[in-house]
């Protein structure tokens, strides 16, 4: 019931992940914009069955332990952070696995279940979008001053980067993720989405403050037989 911690190379970066039990059932769980597997899931990695899954929860480049190099966002972050994980999982010689991500990471592990459906076990996502709209646009300029967070949400970021580099990568976060908007139909992945097989579970949190429950729905309408 150990939690390891180690990192090991993938696609020219050193990955750092944590990972615990010895299930047959191999999970990753994929953490949100600037999170990392411990800060935002500490409470599985502790509490999820160790007798039915392996867990890995990794921290993809540029936040967490995985820093260098600095955290950038190009236009196709979310593919890169997709084979990424996937790279890792393969590295670390899982042949399937499933996938359980929040946020980005929620956007990430769509585009990994599309992508590498042969590899994808179950999936469940929640507060993921598969598009970009002005009103989100506008939601995410309001949380681009950091010192404006609550206290709470703020300061095991701060403690885990500095100020300097958390304020620094939301910023970059929010020019990034906003440019899918500049695009007719906000696209980021929503293409992918009836590439989908594997069954996949869609969550949604009633008090989201940063992606109305039109992008869940949306997500479900697509991909066959999801929950």
């Amino acid at each position: 019931t150990a939690i390891t911690s180690a990192k090991i190379q993938v696609n020219g970066v050193h990955l750092h992940y944590q990972q615990t039990g010895e299930g047959n059932h191999a999970v990753l769980l994929l953490p949100g914009m600037l999170g990392s597997g411990q800060t935002d899931f500490g409470p599985q990695l502790k509490s999820m069955n160790k007798q039915l899954f392996t867990i890995v929860a990794w921290d993809p480049r540029g936040y967490g332990q995985s820093i260098p190099p600095s955290r950038d966002f190009p236009p196709d972050f979310f593919e890169r952070d997709a084979k990424d994980a996937v790279d890792l999982m393969q590295a670390l010689k899982f042949k399937k696995f499933s996938l359980l991500g929040w946020s980005d990471g929620g956007i990430t592990a769509l585009i990994a279940a599309a992508k590498y459906p042969a590899l994808i076990n179950k999936l469940v996502v929640w507060g993921a979008n598969a598009s970009v709209t002005q009103e989100d646009v506008r939601i995410y300029n309001g949380i681009r001053d950091v010192s404006k967070w609550s206290e709470k949400v703020k300061k095991p970021l701060e403690e885990m980067y500095g100020h300097k580099y958390f304020a620094k990568t939301c910023e970059a976060w929010v020019d990034g993720i906003s440019r899918f908007a500049e695009k007719s139909d906000g696209n980021i992945c929503q293409q992918l989405l009836p590439h989908i097989k594997c069954p996949t579970f869609i969550i949604h949190g009633a008090k989201d403050p940063l992606l109305p429950r039109s992008h869940a729905e949306y997500i479900h309408e697509r991909i066959k037989g999801s929950r």
